[in-house]
């Protein structure tokens, strides 16, 4: 496979820092710049994340010597020096959607972590084993924009990540009401304990906007192509209630599935259908996919967050406690990693297909 040579716009924080981590020994990227705001430019990597370093593994020693660029002052620079940026910046939407659309009109690809352009009609928004398909409207996008090579793709909030995928290849069956109870880690918040102490032995039943994204957000997912634009399903309706618990990573939810009268699979059959369940980043065999995406625990006290959120380096989904239920058909628990899958990990995987399908290519 070729190398492509790759940029992280929105480096200091901690989706940023889980990006630079994971380009370490990618088989794909070499990390060529790093890019944040204008005060942490013309400082090493190393300096400028200094006391700010949220991971617990080390910072990549070829990472801390790169003098870091500034994401806005130095965007033509960059998109010279790169193939493709991830962004994960810490903006207003309105300058988000600026600045990666800038980057896009000067032909380099953005793969983005953040929410603000997850709703625009022609961007993809993507977890590779559910609806890969949706990057042909990247043809409809660059047209918009009067691009050859740039485009914008958005990953998925990350509290879906441990969901939706649970419950995507059981929507065959007529699924049609889901109640999900999500129960998020700080980390999701871009906080540590030692940055947050008021999360220390301690759950706020709030997450601004977290439940809407929670709720509208699966059905672009579920949704399709539609001239040039991505049309939006209809079901199943999803409510969503999000809690912040005091857990560093890994969000936990609590689903409950009602399906079309007489439709609802055995129990059996879900485990079966989980088991087997597989999408285009495995069968394209990318980098950063999960061999086994959905791990179904049969213990009664699985999955664990402690356990189970680094499950296949972070990229695979644990459940667990399926059983029937007194009002819906059933019920059941499930996780995934927040800032691995949810965040830098899902992006990546993205990225890889992208390159795989060759909408990036290098130059």
């Amino acid at each position: 496979m070729k190398q492509y040579k790759v940029g992280i716009i929105g480096g200091t924080g901690m989706v940023g820092q889980r990006f630079i981590t994971l380009m370490e020994n990618h088989p794909w990227f070499q990390l060529t710049a790093i890019a944040a705001s204008a005060r942490s430019a013309g400082r090493t990597y190393a300096e400028a994340v200094e006391g700010r370093w949220a991971l617990d593994i080390p910072m990549p020693k070829e990472a801390g010597e790169l003098v870091v660029l500034d994401a806005e002052a130095d965007a033509a620079k960059i998109a010279d020096m790169v193939d493709f940026c991830f962004c994960a910046v810490d903006m207003k939407k309105e300058e988000i959607r600026a600045l990666e659309e800038k980057y896009a009109k000067l032909e380099c690809p953005i793969v983005s972590n953040n929410s603000a352009n997850r709703w625009t009609d022609d961007v993809p928004m993507v977890v590779p084993e559910i609806n890969a398909e949706h990057i042909g409207i990247i043809a409809a996008q660059r047209k918009r924009l009067g691009t050859k090579r740039g485009f914008i793709a958005v990953k998925s909030n990350c509290s879906l990540q441990s969901y939706v995928p649970a419950l995507h290849p059981l929507r065959k069956y007529g699924l049609d009401q889901v109640l999900v109870c999500t129960y998020q880690a700080i980390s999701g918040a871009g906080k540590t304990f030692a940055r947050w102490p008021e999360m220390v032995d301690n759950c706020i039943p709030y997450i601004g906007g977290e439940e809407e994204k929670s709720e509208q957000e699966p059905m672009k997912l579920w949704g399709h192509i539609e001239g040039a634009k991505i049309e939006k399903a209809h079901g199943p309706s999803i409510t969503a209630q999000c809690i912040r618990v005091a857990c560093q990573d890994g969000h936990m939810a609590a689903c409950f599935m009602k399906f079309l009268p007489g439709q609802a699979p055995s129990i059996e059959q879900i485990k079966q259908d989980w088991a087997a369940f597989r999408g285009p980043a495995q069968e394209l065999e990318l980098p950063s996919a999960p061999k086994q995406f959905l791990h179904y625990f049969e213990e009664a006290d699985r999955p664990q967050t402690r356990l189970d959120r680094n499950l296949e380096n972070g990229m695979a989904v644990s459940i667990g406690r399926l059983r029937p239920d007194s009002q819906y058909d059933y019920k059941f628990v499930c996780l995934s990693h927040n800032t691995l899958r949810g965040a830098a990990g899902g992006a990546v995987l993205l990225a890889e297909l992208l390159c795989k399908e060759g909408y990036i290519t290098a130059k």
